[in-house]
């Protein structure tokens, strides 16, 4: 049995090389499994616009996929708030002030005038060079303006010739170049004793853009992964249990045909968890549900096919007419059902947040594996079973008088 070799190798495999590529155990676990960190947020403004709010939201989860915390969630909660969650950190207030930076940038010359703002950078990249051929390679940030700022800058730079241009980020002087020439072409840098690390800190912060408004922490608290971690183990002890029952009852109902569905729910499985890794999808306890709810249904689709077999069996067609048809007339219901279900999957997608996505997300990806397996894989089975010579049809469940 090909698939059946598949179905074993997919749940034996760890990982391609040394990046565990599709390894179960990389499979990215949400803050009620993981533990991590939990912020909300409240604007320091007392009227928000909705554009506001999404452009802050957007820029606070930039931050996050800058900062290499890709499973971290940003949710709006009411008008004014924001809710930050990060799975896998410790620390509270080092993400705080790593996310909740205003990282307003302005150019500001020798009286105090702001000449430009960071709203005006196109591009902010961390490079290595010298700014002369007497000075030894340095890390800096190079800057590229958009229409308006190159326009402003090069009005800047000519205004300041000679004259220092004081580089300033949330009201701290960074750099302090002097004005030798006139900038027309859009591009600056910032220079000063940077570490790689640190220029490359100071460019995300600077891509991630200025918030519209300051945000105010309301609530800060590092939440523990035992009570998901002891949920998580349970689960998966409860789901082994429940699919060896699942296994042993189509088996002893089916015969062969539930010996080959047992093979297309094992590979069902190692797929999905293929799939999880594969996508980076963050495992929620919610995301667990959605697993367990597509894995019903992909043995009830099983069920549904296997009725209708035997349907035909009682009918006295032959078997392999019976195969054929049993699959055909299954397949729109299989369709029709997994169809609405997937509709309401992608609703709650689109229109929840949080932990109702990661419930939505595992939901979907398991409904598209269940039809597969069901229409695909277990008609291959057995197909595979019929020319291997198995052809009595109470070997295929049908009780004979």
């Amino acid at each position: 049995m090909l698939l059946a070799a598949i179905g074993l190798s997919v749940l034996s495999y760890h990982g391609i090389g040394k990046e565990d590529t599709f390894s179960a155990a990389k499979i990215e676990r949400g803050l009620d499994l993981s533990g991590g960190v939990d912020i909300v947020y409240e604007a320091d403004q007392e009227f928000v616009s909705e554009s506001e709010m999404d452009a802050a939201i957007s820029l606070l989860q930039g931050r996050m996929d800058w900062n290499g915390w890709t499973e971290a969630e940003v949710a709006k909660e009411g008008s004014k708030r924001i809710r930050v969650q990060i799975p896998g950190v410790e620390n509270a207030e080092e993400a705080i002030e790593k996310i909740g930076q205003t990282g307003q940038l302005s150019f500001v010359d020798s009286t105090g005038k702001v000449l430009l703002t960071g709203d005006m950078v196109a591009t902010a990249e961390k490079q290595v060079g010298s700014a002369d051929e007497n000075s030894p390679s340095m890390p800096y940030v190079a800057l590229e303006f958009n229409e308006e700022g190159t326009k402003l800058f090069a009005e800047a730079t000519e205004a300041n010739m000679g004259k220092v241009i004081h580089i300033v980020m949330d009201e701290e002087i960074i750099s302090s170049p002097v004005v030798q020439t006139v900038i027309t072409d859009g591009q600056a840098m910032i220079t000063g004793q940077f570490s790689g690390e640190d220029a490359e800190d100071l460019a995300s912060l600077i891509r991630a853009g200025s918030l519209p408004f300051d945000l105010n922490v309301l609530q800060m608290k590092n939440v523990g992964a035992r009570l998901g971690a002891d949920a998580l183990s349970g689960g998966i002890r409860a789901g082994l249990i429940g699919v060896a029952l699942v296994l042993i009852f189509m088996v002893i109902k089916y015969k062969l045909l539930g010996f080959a569905a047992d093979w297309a729910l094992i590979i069902y499985i190692g797929l999905d968890l293929v799939l999880l890794s594969l996508f980076h999808v963050t495992l929620t306890l919610p995301g667990i549900a959605g697993l367990v709810l597509s894995a019903g249904m992909a043995v009830d689709a099983n069920i549904v096919i296997f009725e209708r077999i035997k349907e035909e069996l009682v009918s006295g067609n032959t078997l392999r007419v019976s195969i054929k048809n049993g699959f055909k007339r299954a397949t729109p219901a299989i369709w029709d059902g997994n169809v609405t279900t997937l509709i309401a999957a992608v609703v709650l997608f689109f229109l929840g947040s949080g932990t109702v996505k990661g419930f939505a997300t595992t939901l979907m990806i398991g409904i598209f594996l269940s039809m597969f397996t069901a229409l695909f894989v277990t008609r291959v089975l057995v197909n595979g079973l019929m020319q291997a010579g198995v052809h009595n049809p109470k070997y295929y469940g049908l009780r004979l008088k």
